[in-house]
């Protein structure tokens, strides 16, 4: 079963992203505590809808998520933070942290996680997004494999304005 709106995150995760020095990991309750958090997710960094769309979508309604009391945006990947990190700066995504959930560790939790071995691509995560008050779901958009409407980021600006 999946995460439902209402509940609250996993906290003790392991999520990668770069640093000067390398990949450094940030637990997913100093992500999501005290904060209010758009989190998105993608099946792959790279991958065709994921770049043409998603993260860019997130990328130009970047401040408009923060004027809306948006502290933190989150682009969570099954890759490694050096792959997020190349991703990010190749989608002028600098306004959004761009993490790694390179064991599927925190999409299993969430029960988002999806079998793409058929494609090469072993375990991935469901495209989706959420918005998240202190680790608490408020709004959650889940895709049907194939689909992108749910998880972007008008659909996402769209909740946040009725939270």
């Amino acid at each position: 079963m999946s995460i439902q709106v209402g509940d609250t995150l996993p906290s003790d995760i392991l999520l990668y992203k770069m640093a000067e020095s390398g990949p450094i990991s940030e637990t997913t309750q100093s992500l999501f505590q005290n904060q209010r958090v758009v989190l998105f997710a993608v099946p792959g960094a790279f991958t065709p809808t994921c770049s043409q769309a998603h993260l860019p979508g997130f990328v130009v309604a970047a401040d408009k998520f923060k004027q809306l009391g948006v502290d933190r945006i989150i682009c969570l990947s099954v890759n490694d933070a050096f792959v997020m990190n190349a991703w990010g700066k190749q989608q002028n995504a600098d306004a959004i942290d761009m993490l790694a959930d390179g064991n599927a560790d925190f999409v299993k939790a969430l029960g988002l996680d999806m079998d793409a071995s058929g494609r090469g691509m072993g375990i991935r995560s469901r495209r989706f997004a959420l918005i998240a008050d202190n680790g608490i779901v408020r709004w959650l958009g889940i895709e049907e494999p194939g689909q992108f409407e749910k998880s972007s980021a008008d659909s996402a600006m769209e909740a946040l304005q009725h939270l």
